[in-house]
C-alpha cells in the first residue's frame, strides 16, 4: 500500500498544514502552478516529490519539473499534468496521450475546482485537488490524500485547508 498526497495551484504559498497533513504519506504529487522553488524544497523535507510545471510558473520550475509526469505506484499508472482539461473533454495536447499512454489515473490542477471522477470515456479516474494557495477565485483551499493497494486507489480524503484569502 503506498499513501498518497495531491495538491496544486500553490502559487507560491503554502500552507503549515499541509505539512501535517501530508506527514504519513509516502509520497506527494504537486500538480503544477508552484509558484517558487521554496514551495518544492519545503514539500520535499516532508516526503519524496513528483512535481509538474504549470503555467504561473517561471523559467527555474520549468526547467526544474516537466510538463508532464508518468509515473507508477503499486502497478497502478498516473499521468501528472497541469492543465488537461475538463474530464471527458480533455484538450487537444491531452487526448493523444491518453489514448496512447491509457492510464489508470489522470491528475491535474489549473481549474482551482476539486474533482474526482471516473471518466468512462478513456477508464481511469480523473483527480483533480483544487487549490491549497490563496491565489485564485477558488473560495476554500484544498489538498487531497488516498491510498493505492493492488493497483486500487481507495480511501480518497478531501482536506479543506480554510478560505482562500486567509492565513490561520
Amino acid at each position: 500500500m503506498t499513501r498518497i498526497g495531491v495538491l496544486s495551484d500553490t502559487h507560491s504559498y503554502l500552507d503549515e498544514k499541509i505539512k501535517l497533513h501530508f506527514k504519513d504519506v509516502d509520497l506527494i504529487i504537486h500538480a503544477g502552478d508552484i509558484g517558487n522553488q521554496q514551495v518544492t524544497d519545503e514539500l520535499k523535507s516532508i516526503k519524496p516529490l513528483i512535481a509538474v510545471h504549470g503555467n504561473i510558473d517561471n523559467h527555474f520550475i520549468r526547467a526544474t519539473f516537466p510538463e508532464n509526469q508518468l509515473i507508477q505506484v503499486e502497478g497502478c499508472k498516473i499521468f501528472i499534468t497541469h492543465i488537461a482539461g475538463a474530464a471527458e473533454k480533455y484538450t487537444t495536447r491531452i487526448k493523444p496521450i491518453l489514448q496512447a499512454e491509457k492510464p489508470d489515473i489522470l491528475i491535474c490542477g489549473h481549474s482551482h475546482i476539486v474533482k474526482v471522477m471516473k471518466d468512462k470515456t478513456y477508464q481511469l479516474l480523473h483527480i483533480n485537488p483544487g487549490a491549497a494557495g490563496i491565489h485564485g477565485f477558488h473560495k476554500v483551499r484544498t489538498i487531497l490524500r488516498f491510498e493505492i493497494h493492488e493497483t486500487k486507489p481507495q480511501k480518497m480524503e478531501l482536506i479543506e485547508l480554510g478560505l482562500r484569502g486567509k492565513i490561520d
